[in-house]
């Protein structure tokens, strides 16, 4: 049965509820047998900093995760089980639609448990974040793989008073039953305890208001533990609505890495990500296949062709100029992935010869850039550069390098992430 909110949703729609949903097979119950049976199953999270288990003391061990896989293997003592992290702090489901066939489901998951509530921000019902977290949803679906879906909290959202203004939870819960997914509601559930005084704010944010520490840990996988039995009881398995709840933007979708696209323009070189990073989710080289790598310094070479070394027998740099990196697109939708470093510039980004703003402008605010060294050490770059174009037209997107005159500085991308239409990318000289 579906419950009243998707009715609602489907109504509203003009759809008729009966015909709303289509049944699918496998599922909880599948998932259950085989791991009684003691096969090998493959478990991913994916999500964020939460699903991580940024702030706990140990985070291979009291992270939300760390504890789920406890319970399977409690629960399931002949199973053997394969779990896989594929959470990046500070990220949302928007990037999360565009790793979910890289760092998810190459592992031939048997279940997956799905963050991005908090990050996508709980109290918005922006339907382009809609849109992505219900494509990761309908390609999990497609795959046949059982999926519970995970809300957690900031401090800031627990409270009764709190609860109707946190509208993606209600809306993910939504998407949830459509697809026939666990639901683990660690917002109510957390709200629920503090507010019988059975434990305080205080006890499960201990360093910050957005990542909990162990305790805070053990009440989120209570959540996703009992979405996940649920489920189980109630015999789910995963299926696709034959009418979407949101819009169907990001079930085209495309990654395409830069450096496949053919001949660089000048100043760009093919790279590779760092192996050290500001936190560990935020290890590039976990996330990245390759890159393509600006830099306003390159190897000087003398009359003769040849690079000129310098005292150590190293090739020594030279001021280059660095060109636009343009690119032809057909999508709705464009975001731009890769690494930043301490030693990243800044950049400019246009589409179709518009400069497009880096963000929400203010005193002081510099809106013509967009920021290269995000952490001040090795991370990810993520940026949404374009929305709501036309995806039936080709549009022109320009990456302007703005490098120090003064010292050395690079920018490192690894794809342009288009979505919507044909969702293509190419080169243009």
């Amino acid at each position: 049965m579906i419950s009243r909110l998707v009715q609602s949703i489907l109504l509203i729609s003009g759809i008729p509820v009966a015909q709303a949903l289509a049944a699918g097979d496998g599922g909880f119950t599948g998932f259950d047998g085989r791991a009684q049976a003691g096969e090998r199953l493959t478990v991913v999270f994916f999500g964020c900093s939460l699903t991580w288990g940024a702030n706990a003391s140990d985070h291979e061990n009291t992270s939300y995760r760390a504890l789920i896989r406890d319970r399977l293997e409690a629960r399931y003592p002949q199973a053997h089980f394969r779990c896989r992290d594929a959470a990046i702090g500070g990220t949302g489901s928007q990037l999360g639609l565009f790793r979910l066939e890289r760092d998810c489901l190459r592992w031939k998951p048997d279940l997956v448990f799905v963050d991005f509530t908090a990050n996508d921000d709980i109290t918005s019902d922006d339907p382009e974040t809609l849109a992505s977290y219900q494509a990761i949803l309908h390609r999990l679906a497609e795959a046949k793989v059982p999926v519970v879906q995970v809300a957690f909290p900031f401090r800031w959202n627990i409270g009764s008073a709190e609860l109707p203004k946190l509208k993606r939870l209600a809306l993910h819960r939504a998407l949830a039953e459509a697809y026939g997914n666990g639901w683990g509601d660690a917002v109510s559930a957390i709200t629920g305890l503090v507010e019988a005084g059975k434990i305080r704010p205080e006890e499960i944010w201990v360093t910050d208001g957005i990542h909990p520490h162990d305790a805070g840990y053990r009440l989120f996988a209570d959540a996703a533990w009992q979405g996940f039995e649920r489920a189980l009881a109630a015999g789910l398995s995963p299926r696709l609505p034959k009418v979407l709840l949101w819009p169907a933007t990001y079930l085209s979708a495309r990654r395409v890495r830069l450096a496949d696209l053919g001949a660089l323009p000048a100043g760009w070189d093919p790279g590779r990500p760092n192996l050290t990073s500001v936190y560990y989710d935020f290890l590039m080289s976990r996330w990245l296949d390759g890159l393509v790598v600006a830099r306003n310094r390159g190897p000087e070479t003398g009359a003769d062709g040849k690079a000129v070394l310098d005292s150590n027998g190293k090739p020594r740099l030279a001021p280059r100029p660095v060109a636009r990196l343009r690119l032809k697109v057909s999508a709705a939708t464009v975001m731009v992935y890769g690494e930043a470093t301490a030693g990243s510039g800044r950049f400019r980004v246009w589409v179709d010869g518009a400069l497009v703003a880096s963000g929400k402008p203010g005193p002081g605010k510099d809106t013509e850039h967009f920021e290269g060294n995000r952490w001040n050490g090795n991370g990810h770059l993520v940026y949404e550069l374009a929305r709501g174009l036309d995806p039936g037209k080709s549009h022109v997107v320009e990456i302007e390098p703005v490098l120090s005159a003064d010292k050395e500085q690079e920018l490192r991308l690894e794809s342009l992430c288009v979505a919507g239409g044909d969702a293509t990318a190419s080169l243009l000289p």
